[in-house]
């Protein structure tokens, strides 16, 4: 007995040293089982509480009263499936009749509580069908990616969801996005993320950073066109809209709408043609917007109207050519002067990092939901990396990237430099590759001694 009783001491202290220490450890090796025994045990009690259960029909009621048994307890929504994850559980429910997905949805934070879970959230599958996916800790506080993940062409793992789930950035679902973020907010570090799990891919970089090049400079050797100031980034983007029209232009000859082609075979877009015909997609990174609309002179504000014009043109017309926007900046409003809040239309996918206010969170989510503006606005200052990513459709989701450093995102570029196509069309703005010259060093006048 006394060995016993020292084993589940040394059990239990193990637990609750991984629970403080590594909560995912104690989740794959202890939560998992705890968590299912709770929710099978407590589920009925606990949807009756919570409201999620349907009085007994009108032929059960009858039966009852016919066999003289007692009156049937209310029905809880029927468990199809209980899935365990690495981060938490799926439930899949089945609804009664007269029951709603927004009912399991507005009662998510009274399960939390109930089935002792750190994050609930549900999604409607399919009429009556709801899944509700728990997680047993905070995922977000130390984001570890899944080793293996669903990825796709033109598809990218950049985060991961607080429900436990992979968020993707899908260009050929959403071409273009915004980010938005403070300083210090991780924006970077979410920048790096999508650079480097774009580099192994088939795929065109564009890099704009007018911060004289600091953030997308290092990351060179995998850019087919890079600029570092306002000037060369309006030559670069006209020369991408001219890239644009000449890819229009092969597909226009492709298309052969004749009676004997199918429907499925006409191109409308550039993966509609041959591979062998197929132009590289493209991805734009323009970091820092407001760099490219601000002005002081006349010159420069004709080069800020030409710019806008530019990026406006490929926000509405670039996805059918494979071109697709990654705007970053601080700030994005219509302060930045004409044509940018219909930029900012075009714009499907937006992630706001930290902001430090709330005109900069309705500058990403405004016109698309006000419970992502209050979430991004919440966003404390020491969780870097934490972001509300959204699309239009008014859903939106709590996420953190990764951390990478420079460095280890410079070794991915390099290690995949060779993938990096060569287009004629921008090769005056291809990065000249090699050591940089030896810059010298400013002098400091040393500080005069005092009587």
């Amino acid at each position: 007995m006394t060995g016993f009783t020292v084993a589940l001491v040394l059990v239990v202290a193990a637990a609750g040293l991984l629970r403080w220490r590594r909560p995912a450890w104690y989740w794959l090796t202890f939560g998992v089982t705890l968590a299912a025994l709770r929710v099978l045990v407590r589920y009925t009690t606990v949807m009756d509480a919570c409201g999620l259960t349907v009085p007994p029909s009108r032929w059960r009621l009858a039966l009852a009263r016919a066999t003289n048994r007692p009156v049937p307890a209310p029905r809880a929504p029927r468990i199809l499936r209980l899935r365990p994850t690495r981060t938490g559980l799926v439930l899949r429910l089945k609804l009664r009749p007269g029951q709603d997905a927004f009912d399991v949805a507005a009662a998510s934070d009274r399960l939390r509580h109930s089935f002792a879970m750190y994050g609930v959230t549900s999604r409607e599958l399919r009429s009556g069908v709801v899944e509700v996916r728990m997680t047993g800790y905070d995922v977000l506080k130390r984001v570890q990616m899944p080793a293996k993940s669903d990825t796709r062409p033109m598809r990218v793992p950049v985060a991961l969801r607080e429900d436990g789930a992979v968020h993707y950035r899908d260009y050929r679902a959403v071409p273009h996005a915004l980010t938005l973020g403070a300083t210090e907010s991780g924006k970077s570090v979410y920048q790096r993320n999508l650079v480097a799990g774009l580099a192994p891919m088939d795929v065109a970089l564009v890099g704009i950073d007018c911060k004289q090049g600091v953030e997308l400079f290092p990351l060179a050797r995998r850019f087919s066109a890079l600029a570092d100031n306002p000037d060369t980034a309006a030559e670069l983007l006209d020369a991408l809209v001219s890239h644009m029209q000449d890819v229009y232009q092969l597909i226009r000859a492709e298309q052969r709408i004749t009676a004997d082609v199918p429907d499925a075979e006409i191109a409308a877009d550039i993966w509609d043609l041959p591979e062998d015909l197929r132009p590289v997609p493209i991805v734009v990174l323009v970091d820092e917007v407001a760099e490219l609309a601000l002005f002081a002179t006349k010159d420069e504000e004709k080069r800020r109207d030409r710019i806008i014009t530019a990026l406006a043109r490929l926000a509405q017309l670039g996805r059918a050519a494979g071109i697709y926007l990654e705007i970053c900046g601080q700030r994005f409003g219509s302060e930045l002067g004409k044509g940018i809040t219909m930029l900012r239309a075009q714009l499907t996918g937006r992630t706001a990092h930290r902001v430090n206010d709330e005109t900069s969170a309705n500058m990403a989510f405004g016109d698309i939901s006000p419970d992502a503006v209050l979430a991004a606005i919440q966003i404390p200052a020491e969780m870097r990396g934490v972001a509300i990513a959204g699309d239009s459709t008014g859903g939106w989701h709590r996420i953190r990237a990764p951390h990478t450093s420079l460095r280890q995102a410079v070794n991915i570029c390099n290690r995949h430099a060779d993938l990096t196509p060569n287009l004629p069309a921008l090769a005056p703005f291809r990065p000249v590759l090699g050591l940089p010259a030896p810059a010298d060093v400013p002098t400091v006048e040393s500080i005069p001694a005092t009587a």
